[in-house]
Formats: C-alpha cells, structure tokens, sequence
C-alpha cells in the first residue's frame, strides 16, 4: 500500500522531495492547505463582487494588455484562453521524473493559500500527480521572467480537456484523459489560469532533478578520483587533514576526508612512492571537487527557499485586505544559481578528463594507452578523446544564459532572466559529468589492474569487484563504446547507501 504525503506549509527539501518520489506516495492536501487554499479562494470572490475596479490578471487582460478591462461574464474564457495562448511550447519533451516535480511544486506553492485558486483546481493537479497522468510539455518557450508561462501553460491544458498526456506509456489527448477518468473540465475562475500559468515550475523541478543527480555525481567523483590515485600511484599526503585544516572550506575538508576513508587499508597507497610530487588533477582533488560540493550547497539553498515560496502574481493577502501585484514570477535567483551549478559541474568533469589523459600517458609504471601490446592495440587512447569532445562541449554550454536578457509583451517584460535556458543547458552538463566519470572508471579499473598483485583498499576492491563484472579488464582491443554505455549505466544504476545529500 502507497504512503501518503500531505502537503503543508512545512519546510520541503530535497530529501524529502526525494523521499516522496523513490517511495511513490501519493499527494493529499493536510487540513490546513485545504483551509488556506478556501479561504483565499472566498476572499477574491468577495473582493470582485464588492469591486469593479481592475485588478491585474484578475478582470484584466495580460502583459502589455493589462489596462484592458474584462467583464464579469467573460472572466472564465479570459483565463482558458489565457492556458490556450500560452501554450507555445516546442523542442524536446521534458522528462517524465521533472513533469512530475513540476505537478508537485506547483501544488505546494498553491496550498499556501496567497494564489485565490479554487480547492477542485489543485485537487485536479493532485489527481494527475496521484494517477501519474503527466502533461506533456516541452523544453523551449520559457523566458524565466513572467514565470515559465509556456511550459506551465501546458502543465495546465488538461485541466481543461486541451493539450496532451502521458498515460499508461502512451501520449494521449487531454479530452481523452477526461473521458478515461469520467473527470468533468476545470471550470477556471478568476485568476485561476494566471495562478498555474505564473510560476518558476519549470526551473525549480529541473533545479532539484540536477541538484539530487549532482550531489550524487560529487560522491561518485571522490569515490572514482580515488581508484585513479592508486591506479597512477600517487601520494596521500595532500590529503591530510592538517592541510585542510589550514584552508577548512567546507567542501574542500570534505572531500579530502572522504579520499582517506575510500584509501583506508590500501597497500597501494602504503607503498614508498618514487614521485615527490603528482599532477594537480591528482593533488588539488580537495580543492577542486570542494569548491563544487560548496557551490551545490550555496545552489540548494536557493533552490530550497524557491520552492517553498509563492511565486504567482498577483498575491492575495488577506489579514492585510490587499492584493498586490509584484514580481516574485522572476526567475533570476535560480537562473544564477542554475548557471553556478552548470560551472561548478563542468570542472568536475574538466579534472577527470585530465585524471584519464594521465593515466593513459605511460607514466608511472604503467603501459601507454593502458594496454599489452601498444602499437598492435590502441587500448584506451579513444576514450580519453571523447572525454576530451564532451568537457569542450560542457565549456560551451556553461557560458551563463542569466547575463542575458531580450524584451517581450510590448516593453512591459523588459527585463527576463532566461532561467530556463540555463535549466536545461544545466541537464545536458549534468548528463555529460555522468559519461566523463563513467571513462575516468573504465580507464582507472583497466589501469589498476597494472598494480597487480598490490591491493587498493577494501571499499574500492568491492567496487571495482562489482564494476568488473558489467566491464572487464581487456589485454586487447575491443569495440569500447559499448562498455562506456555500461559503465555510464553501473554509475546511473548504483545505489548510494550514505546519505550523500547535503555533504
């Protein structure tokens, strides 16, 4: 049987966040949410009945058309076609796991009880998020500024019966789903459609996809940077903790405490190195792989502040009698985070790449190219190519998209922060981090079998032991894209007991 998640107004982080997704709970709004959510729904209602002066998004038209004035009659079309114009989604699909986090943020930040939606409206979102019928939307179209206007608009088209659906492995219409599910249309009040149209969905789900991808890309990064330092017979001591403790950033503390649990018991490790020194991809592991475990600290800050906050337009107050139109739709704090994330994931990747050219350079005892027979066999001189093709790639796609603005609705959205843009760049870094560690691994196991019949440690026996039987060690050539598919695989695939999260 489904646990169950109520949503509150308590704090969500990541952890919870992906609690409630490895489990499959299921969503149901607490006493209180249902409270906030009609209260503030009653409050607009009277508001308009008492007043017939514009409020924007409310009784008027949008963007550069909001001193048009709409009559009571015509305030349901107003919002539907609102959903319906909006809609000007292209490119790819967004992942299925990030449509279901945009369902679950926008219903958290809709049970606040600040948007005036009505309680049927967010229980439809729930219903969608619980029955795992998700929208189909699409990555481009999103300016981050008025909130991701498009990608949200077609998060919202079956609510009405538009739009298209994941069902069952299918994409079917969203008229279809109604039928399916005997559901009747949203019937859209006032406000209703700019409440699930404003919003930093879009980024936010996408910004705790790469958050919880990267932290776990950070561990395995320190796990794999340690197979490579006893593979190219490095030093341990540029990892003790007196080293660190003069320059005790947290993340660069971090990670050399984490080097020295992997190498515990290594008789690698133990033995008299003949270099005094090794190369900094090697000796600046701390340092490097620090800064960035500090950087998605800094990164999930923003992000745990993003989505537990409304950020429609306009607010409803009710204790103060007020509903404000502001700007918290903008999405400039995660589009710099999101940017800052893309820069500190790409130098992961950077240092490996540089961990594989080493390793393959016939230093240190081992053979050139990490195999018997160079010449005869090119062994692993191809891999640290593409590793090479795929960190130039990452270098382009971290240029920032936040630095960038362009103007929209007439001059009224003058200022944008293209957060989106940088979310999706973020996932292609992401993917590409993911596929360097996976050479770097396939290129520190080939490479440690040449340490033989001394040991590494124990944790990085069991791992390689496990790593091993998908990838083996080769004492000639073999077609290598395969193998680099599965080692990408044994990384995507394997669990990580610790709780890697926030360290």
């Amino acid at each position: 049987m489904q646990s169950t998640h109520y949503i509150t107004s308590a704090v969500l982080d990541l952890e919870q966040i992906e609690e409630i997704t490895d489990q499959k709970k299921i969503l149901e709004l607490s006493d209180e949410a249902r409270l906030n959510i009609t209260k503030s729904r009653e409050y607009l209602d009277q508001k308009i009945t008492r007043s017939t002066a514009p409020v924007y998004g409310i009784n008027t038209g949008f963007g550069a058309l909001c001193n048009v004035k709409i009559s009571s009659e015509k305030l349901t079309e107003l919002q539907e076609n609102l959903v319906r114009s909006h809609a000007c989604g292209t490119g790819d699909r967004v992942r299925k796991p990030i449509v279901r986090l945009m369902l679950l943020l926008k219903i958290q930040s809709l049970s606040y009880g600040n948007s005036g939606v009505s309680l049927e409206t967010v229980n439809r979102l729930i219903a969608l998020y619980n029955e795992n019928i998700l929208p189909v939307i699409y990555e481009q179209g999103s300016l981050g500024a008025s909130g991701d206007l498009a990608p949200l608009a077609h998060l919202a088209l079956p609510l009405i019966g538009d739009g298209e659906v994941y069902y069952k492995e299918k994409i079917i219409s969203g008229q279809e789903i109604l039928e399916k599910m005997d559901w009747e249309p949203v019937k859209l009040q006032s406000k209703e459609g700019l409440a699930l149209l404003n919003g930093t969905q879009f980024m936010s789900a996408h910004a705790v996809y790469a958050l919880i991808k990267s932290y776990k890309l950070a561990y395995f990064s320190d796990l794999i940077s340690s197979i490579s330092i006893d593979a190219f017979d490095c030093n341990l001591s540029p990892f003790d903790e007196l080293v660190h403790m003069l320059r005790p950033h947290r993340g660069q503390v971090k990670t050399a405490e984490r080097i020295r649990a992997f190498l515990e018991g290594s008789e690698i490790a133990l033995q008299e190195k003949e270099n005094v020194q090794d190369p900094y991809s090697f000796r600046c592991i701390p340092q490097v792989h620090g800064a960035t475990k500090d950087t998605l600290d800094f990164v999930r800050k923003t992000v745990k502040t993003e989505i537990n906050s409304v950020t429609d337009n306009p607010n409803i107050f009710i204790k103060a009698d007020k509903i404000i139109s502001g700007g918290n739709f903008h999405g400039q704090p995660l589009a710099l985070a999101l940017d800052y994330l893309s820069i500190a994931m790409a130098e992961m990747a950077n240092i490996s790449e540089r961990r594989i050219y080493q390793l393959v350079s016939g230093l240190r005892g081992l053979p050139t190219f990490l195999v018997e027979n160079p010449g005869l066999n090119s062994g692993f001189m191809i891999p640290q190519y593409t590793a090479a093709s795929i960190v130039s790639q990452n270098k382009q796609l971290a240029a920032p998209a936040s630095v960038d603005s362009i103007v929209s609705s007439n001059g009224q959205e003058d200022h944008v922060s293209m957060g989106a843009n940088s979310a999706t760049k973020n996932l292609q870094i992401i993917e590409n981090v993911n596929t360097v560690l996976a050479i770097e691994l396939f290129n520190a196991s080939q490479a440690i079998h040449f340490r033989e019949p001394a040991k590494t440690s124990p944790i990085l026996n069991d791992f390689l032991f496990d790593f091993r039987r998908e990838v083996p060690v080769f004492s000639e050539d073999v077609t290598m894209a395969p193998y680099i598919k599965k080692a990408k695989l044994f990384l995507e695939n394997r669990e990580i007991t610790n709780a890697y999260l926030g360290n």
